[in-house]
């Protein structure tokens, strides 16, 4: 069988985005709306989730599903890809601080939304791939450093929005002071077993309200000590 051309592919696409619309729809009442930002959704049909995965899963990238990248870890099911970006917000004139490059599908989706993206990759292989990628696709609004995401990014804050791809007992101190007055942080929260996506937003003095949605699963924020 002949592989797959950029036709196939852009169709499946579009499909993955309309099964993130109906996924939406269904717990709708979980996340207060029943369906997303149409940003985020087009961004989800431009970029090509195929590229950010091993070749031999490239035929698998458009299923609704986590996907595994290696070292142990996943690129994300694509509706908890579009329900964070959503629920982050992000806007063309806005900063975004990004905890976990991965492979740098995310990143990918913040850069069209956002003016300026700062993403932070703890294992080395997997920032020189997503450089190269993003690189590839033309997204020059992207800056890539490895490190220990929980520190945040200091020379670069304060951020609009901070996206955390990886799980934690509590935010780390760091994010949330590297946060904006009037910003928001959504990362997954909770131990292992019992994971939330949550959304914490900082108001003008710099008090933070908490709002729980979906359980999750994700793997577990790594830091260097």
């Amino acid at each position: 069988m002949k592989p797959m051309n950029e036709s196939h592919l852009a169709i499946l696409r579009r499909h993955m985005v309309e099964m993130i619309a109906i996924h939406a729809d269904l717990v709708s009442e979980e996340i207060g709306k029943a369906a997303l930002d149409e940003r985020v959704m087009a961004a989800m049909r431009k970029v090509p989730r195929h590229l950010f995965v091993p070749a031999p899963l490239a035929p698998y990238a458009y299923q609704d599903t986590p996907l595994p990248i290696g070292f142990d870890k996943t690129i994300s099911q694509p509706f908890i890809v579009a329900l964070m970006t959503d629920l982050l917000s992000p806007q063309a004139n806005e900063k975004v601080l990004e905890v976990g490059t991965g492979l740098g599908y995310q990143t990918a989706i913040l850069a069209e939304l956002a003016d300026r993206v700062w993403s932070i990759e703890i294992v080395e292989e997997f920032a020189g791939v997503a450089r190269r990628l993003l690189r590839q696709l033309g997204h020059a609004n992207i800056e890539i450093r490895e490190g220990d995401g929980s520190r945040g990014w200091r020379e670069h804050a304060p951020f609009d929005k901070i996206l955390v791809s990886a799980a934690a007992d509590k935010a780390p101190a760091a994010l949330v002071d590297q946060l904006k007055p009037g910003g928001r942080l959504v990362m997954p929260l909770g131990p292992e077993e019992m994971q939330h996506l949550t959304v914490i937003e900082k108001d003008a003095n710099d008090h933070t309200r908490v709002q729980e949605l979906l359980p999750v699963r994700f793997s577990r924020l790594e830091t260097i000590t």
